[in-house]
């Protein structure tokens, strides 16, 4: 269940962001609007830690990845841009409750190269997490 509420922050947070931009959420069905730029969404999560011998504890960690994707020619400024709103959406020590979950995000979001996607110019922002599960 820790997933499940880790996901949910994670895109309430991004869902809330302004100004808004469309949003090809992980395992549904989204057509891009030619000319229009969106942004995809992914849960990457690593394997859990479990710093202590015994007991129901462990770390939950990974990263909530949101690829932007822009028309292509239009020079990366405003990708860019984009890329900065999320890295202050999403700062490092941010905490966000889900539920009975908490999780604190653990280093400032890594802007990563860009890369060309057919007509999409896209630049990957990940945004590391953790979460400290008793079950």
């Amino acid at each position: 269940m820790s997933q499940v509420l880790i996901r949910k922050a994670l895109e309430k947070r991004l869902n809330t962001m302004s100004p808004t931009l469309a949003t090809a959420w992980e395992n549904t069905k989204y057509a891009p609007v030619n000319g229009t730029p969106y942004q995809r969404v992914n849960l990457l999560p690593a394997e859990p830690e479990n710093p202590t011998l015994g007991g129901n504890y462990h770390l939950e960690q990974g990263i909530f990845q949101v690829t932007l994707c822009y028309p292509i020619d239009a020079g990366p400024g405003i990708a860019e841009a984009r890329a900065e709103l999320l890295r202050a959406r999403f700062p490092r020590a941010l905490s966000l409750t889900e539920s009975t979950l908490s999780l604190t995000i653990t280093r400032t979001p890594q802007v990563m190269p860009a890369f060309v996607d057919g007509d999409r110019y896209c630049i990957p922002v990940r945004i590391r997490y953790h979460s400290h599960i008793n079950s």
